[in-house]
């Protein structure tokens, strides 16, 4: 439809109709024959308002939708088609490792491919949007929605969120490819305090801007059709109604002219953070904050009306709002045809193809970190030793994660499925052993029956009788290798813990199983990172895998037997103890700097029962390789606006490795406190047996840009340390000067 055509249309809406596009209601609210009436009596919307709504929440698959929308077009007087939403976060069909595992692949060209096929499947589905890519960026692993971050520094997740963006959308001169993207959660979700769900986020204008904003600014940049709150408050404010972030922020400096849309339910929330005394006044500062879309509450249909009758609300607000969410249809466009060319048979050949599963082996492959291996225990090597595969999820097929909600664990492979395919019968056995936890009660903050919770653990004979199995087993086994991790509803949304270790059946059973003295390997699987300080001194070998999607099992064994040579690196670091929480590598310089020459004992920045230093840091990971850094150097000592960095890296080793060269600046002295390290270029290469490669990288003037003391983003001339190694903790230095 043509511009003029559009404007013509939003001008024939009565006010009833243009409040309905602001409007997003579940496919609960709708039938195939008449409008359900459960629903809209529970939420107080009428029988009218869901007539006129303009978008509809995760209903997929595009029989269904398309049942919907028929009826909604014929009972409709301007033919406005339907906005269907969903969350698809990382993945629809064939469902691809965590976020938190992709940000480990420090590798977003690759990710750029993994959201094409987001954005393929989702489309053959009669998906329009999908409520993606999560950007937040995450420093607190208590956290339970760190599973859908990318992970804890800005330029990988800025990297990351271009990556994703212009991977959904696909975006071509004839219009998307794939679906709109919707980024979430604006803004600074992820810093909530004590890392507990729904939170209070409170810092300095200074902190949002030069760590939080980056992400969001990336996607916007990239093109993402819509923005989602996020239910935090910041600056004392929530955002869904924060005019200062959607308004200051993000409209007015970034210019984006997209649709902004609730959290789920958030307009009504904020009568529950106590800025709103009713649901007009909620109403009326969402609308002023220019949140165009009400998420599942009835606030803007039962409000924005009255409000316009007593003159509190401009009315150029709700126009504004209305054109761009008809704009959006427009891009997609669905007045054309509201199923974007999408059948039955078409969604069925798009569905989890074989290409589709090859990808996600790769990446699930190339998310796995290998954070420690004894003696090189591994690779190991198929049918040399009897291996005897425990835990409980060895046979477990539920390897997707909490928010893979259209996947099916039907489709994926098992650990158990992924190592039976290269052992033979005489060298392996598998004895689950011991419960995934020893109690499931928490199971019913998610809707679970009595019934569900009393079937979902094993009775105490059963635990008895399965562990008795695995000693025995593991008498006749040389390799014992332990699937163990976090029951799949410990993280994500609403899974914020306080005791982020291994639950505690599964570390009784290891210590029962460490008895027998063999040979052992942890499968690590959570949503988050875990405290591993007792593991590193009980296994051989650890592999962190999160939940790693469809193809899980065959990705492992790849890592297993040394077909592909690990190579994930940690985008967020792992905790020596959960009392270090917040931990992140480019914490601020103190007065009192632990190390020092100039301060000693006790009066430094320290714990007295820990150290300050994560278990395992950001960029952290080993390979079955040994790669070796040396010469590092710059071609020249004072910088006016560019210089070139070089390093020589060498596969000191037969096996061909992929190997991440991570590039972090110190500014020694700027006018406010800066960060000891920070990361700001990256390559991932490929080494073959004992080779060497001089790897180059171009540093800009720009790339060492900050909030300053008067808040320009800007440089002062001074001293500079540049770093360049394996992580952010094993470096080589060299200094240079940036020069007026």
């Amino acid at each position: 439809m043509r511009e003029d055509e559009l404007r013509q249309l939003l001008e024939t809406l009565t006010w009833k109709e243009k409040i309905g596009q602001l409007i997003q209601l579940s496919g609960e609210f709708f039938g195939s024959d008449t409008l359900a009436v459960g629903p809209q009596e529970k939420l107080g919307i009428s029988k009218e308002d869901v007539k006129v709504t303009g978008s509809v929440l995760n209903v997929t698959g595009i029989e269904n939708i398309k049942k919907i929308q028929d009826k909604y077009l014929n009972d409709s007087r301007n033919k406005i088609p339907l906005l269907f939403m969903a969350d698809i976060i990382y993945g629809y069909r064939t469902i691809f490792p965590i976020p938190l595992g992709l940000g480990a692949t420090w590798n977003p060209e690759l990710i750029n491919e993994v959201y094409k096929i987001v954005g393929e499947e989702s489309r053959s589905a009669g998906v329009h949007v999908t409520y993606a890519p999560m950007v937040d960026l995450v420093r607190d692993a208590r956290w339970g929605r760190s599973l859908e971050s990318t992970g804890e520094d800005v330029t990988l997740n800025n990297d990351f969120a271009e990556a994703m963006v212009t991977g959904i959308q696909q975006e071509t001169e004839d219009g998307l490819k794939g679906i709109a993207s919707c980024v979430k959660h604006f803004a600074a979700y992820g810093a909530g305090e004590g890392g507990r769900e729904y939170n209070t986020v409170d810092m300095s204008e200074r902190r949002l801007r030069q760590d939080y904003l980056g992400s969001y600014k990336a996607a916007i940049d990239a093109g993402s059709k819509l923005v989602m709150t996020s239910f935090n408050t910041y600056d004392g404010m929530p955002t869904t109604g924060n005019e200062f972030l959607l308004k200051k922020i993000l409209r007015d400096e970034w210019g984006f002219e997209g649709v902004v849309i609730s959290d789920y339910a958030a307009v009504k929330e904020l009568i529950d953070h106590g800025v709103a005394k009713d649901e007009k006044e909620a109403t009326l500062l969402a609308m002023k904050a220019t949140n165009d879309i009400d998420m599942k509450t009835r606030c803007y249909a039962t409000q924005l009306e009255p409000l316009l009758k007593e003159g509190k609300l401009d009315s150029e607000l709700i126009n504004q709002a209305v054109w761009r969410v008809l704009k959006l249809k427009n891009d997609l466009g669905l007045f054309e045809d509201p199923y974007r060319g999408t059948t039955v048979t078409k969604e069925k050949e798009t569905l989890l193809t074989e290409d589709s599963r090859s990808l996600a082996r790769k990446v699930s492959s190339e998310a796995i970190v290998l954070l420690q291996n004894k003696d090189d225990i591994l690779p190991l090597s198929p049918n040399k030793e009897k291996i005897l595969l425990v835990g409980p999820y060895g046979d477990k097929q539920d390897l997707i994660g909490l928010w893979a909600v259209h996947g099916k664990t039907a489709d994926v492979v098992s650990i158990k499925d992924g190592l039976e395919e290269r052992l033979s019968k005489e060298c392996f056995n598998f004895e689950k052993g011991c419960d995934m936890l020893d109690d499931y009660q928490f199971l019913g903050e998610f809707g679970a029956t009595k019934e569900q919770i009393n079937s979902a653990g094993m009775t105490q004979e059963e635990k008895e009788l399965s562990l008795n199995k695995a000693l025995a087993a593991g008498e006749n086994a040389d390799i014992i290798i332990f699937a163990m991790g976090e029951h799949t509803m410990q993280s994500g949304e609403a899974g914020s813990r306080t005791d982020i270790r291994l639950p505690e059946i599964q570390r009784n059973f290891i210590k029962e199983m460490l008895v027998l003295n063999k040979k052992n390997i942890l499968i690590s699987l959570s949503g988050r990172p875990l405290v591993f300080t007792e593991e590193i001194k009980q296994m051989d070998a650890i592999l962190q895998v999160w939940f790693p999607g469809t193809e899980g099992g065959h990705a492992i064994s790849d890592i297993l037997f040394g077909d592909v040579n690990p190579s994930g690196r940690l985008s967020m670091s792992f905790p020596y103890h959960i009392g270090q929480l917040p931990i992140y590598y480019n914490e601020f310089k103190t007065g009192r700097p632990l190390n020092s020459e100039s301060h000693k004992g006790r009066f430094v920045t320290k714990y007295l029962d820990s150290p300050n230093a994560p278990l395992f840091p950001f960029g952290f990971g080993l390979s079955y390789s040994k790669v070796k850094y040396s010469e590092l150097t710059i071609d020249r000592e004072e910088m006016v606006d560019s210089l070139v960095a070089k390093i020589t890296v060498t596969n000191e080793s037969e096996k061909e490795t992929l190997e991440t060269i991570q590039l972090y600046i110190q500014d020694v002295v700027g006018s406010v406190v800066r960060p000891i390290k920070e990361l700001k270029k990256y390559k991932k290469i490929k080494l073959l047996s004992n080779e060497s490669k001089v790897v180059e990288f171009h540093l800009k003037k720009e790339d060492l840009f900050y909030y300053t003391r008067s808040m320009e983003y800007s440089v002062e001339a001074g001293e500079f340390i540049l770093f360049i190694g394996r992580n952010s903790a094993d470096c080589l230095s060299i200094n240079f000067k940036l020069i007026d």
